[in-house]
């Protein structure tokens, strides 16, 4: 395990290749996982880029910081991790609230930022009575509260199957998440707006969304899409909102071709 004090919290990360050698992709993790959702990802694309994985602040094995962060704080975080790594020009894979913290990271350090890959995303997710609620609901009742809707949300009804074992431990990642954590993020997205900042993105974007994605629906994430200048939307069937877990070849496929497309016309 590799771990690295950057703006004041730990950050638990993972690389698996070398970025002297290869391209560089970073995967950012979805609201309430960690980075072991992208492992059946990142195992297939090893051989064509060099894969950064790391828990967000408050996910996983990083830690929680000492203050509230805003999505600019998570991108700050991300940021800081290439630079400890001496990581430019990288492809940025952001799931839900990872995505967000993609489009932010760009903003404020372009300069790292080779392209855009945007999963099960937009440049704004929910309403502020809809995150105001879900803190309320987790901070009253913990994370068991809203097990059952959000695994509706993430998961199309074939992979939600009493006998899938991968389902059963997808519950128990969710309840295991720090309330703490959770809510601090829920309300990081509650406050982020990237609708203006998506039409200026002037990287090569790629938008992907489940056909049952539950909580950034595909109408949401094409018009995230429709705002960036160039965008290539893509839609994954037979999948949720986490297509990495339920349809990994498929979104390999996307991102492999996408890689293809940005290093052949480099």
């Amino acid at each position: 395990m590799r771990f690295v004090s950057v703006n004041g919290v730990t950050l638990h990360h993972a690389i698996i290749g070398d970025p002297a050698r290869k391209p560089v992709l970073v995967f950012v993790n979805s609201l309430g996982t960690d980075f072991r959702i992208w492992h059946d990802v990142a195992d297939r694309l090893k051989e064509a880029a060099t894969i950064l994985l790391y828990d967000m602040r408050g996910h996983g094995l990083s830690a929680l910081g000492g203050k509230a962060a805003r999505i600019e704080d998570h991108a700050a975080d991300l940021s800081g991790l290439l630079d400890h790594l001496g990581v430019e020009d990288a492809v940025i894979c952001g799931l839900s609230v990872g995505g967000l913290v993609a489009q932010a990271l760009y903003q404020s350090r372009p300069d790292l930022v080779r392209a855009l890959a945007l999963c099960a995303t937009a440049h704004k997710i929910g309403t502020p009575e809809m995150w105001n609620g879900r803190i309320r609901a987790v901070e009253q009742g913990g994370m068991e509260s809203i097990l059952d809707a959000v695994m509706e949300r993430w998961f199309t009804p074939a992979f939600r199957s009493s006998d899938n074992a991968a389902y059963a431990g997808y519950r128990t990642m969710l309840v295991r998440q720090p309330v703490a954590g959770y809510v601090a993020t829920c309300a990081a997205i509650r406050d982020a707006d990237y609708t203006a900042a998506a039409t200026r993105i002037a990287v090569p974007t790629l938008c992907i969304v489940g056909d049952h994605d539950g909580s950034t629906p595909p109408d949401l994430v094409r018009s995230t899409a429709a705002l960036v200048p160039g965008a290539r939307f893509e839609m994954i069937a037979d999948a949720g909102h986490i297509p990495c877990v339920e349809q990994p070849e498929a979104l390999c496929a996307l991102v492999r071709s996408f890689l293809l497309c940005l290093y052949q016309e480099a």
